[in-house]
């Protein structure tokens, strides 16, 4: 399985992006799927999950402003981001979990930088 994040770029404060992450092979179940985001120095942060049954679970400091969503069609997880903040700016990677804590699948990281 192979994850391939896109979508992130340079936006100015209170401007949206939208993320996507294609994923190749065979993922028959999961238990979440999700996005995470780190700043050099800093440990990963949870952004956004989004559960085998459909329920979703964001960081405190996206609520109200990220919406995960998932095409199963496509193998294609999105997320859109709007009203950015330069507090926002992160390499954004996706994950699928299939075993808690015993298997995962990482995409390579996408660039979101906000400008004030």
């Amino acid at each position: 399985v192979q994850l391939q994040a896109s979508g992130g770029g340079v936006v100015q404060a209170g401007g949206s992006l939208r993320l996507s992450c294609v994923a190749t092979g065979s993922i028959f179940s999961f238990n979440h799927m999700g996005w995470y985001r780190q700043v050099p120095g800093k440990q990963r942060e949870l952004v956004a999950v989004i559960n085998d049954d459909g329920s979703t679970n964001y960081g405190d400091s996206v609520k109200d402003r990220f919406a995960i969503s998932r095409d199963n069609a496509k193998n294609t997880m999105y997320l859109q981001m709007n009203s950015l903040k330069p507090e926002d700016t992160a390499a954004y990677y996706c994950n699928v979990e299939v075993v808690p804590g015993l298997l995962d699948y990482w995409g390579q990281g996408t660039q979101v930088t906000v400008s004030s």
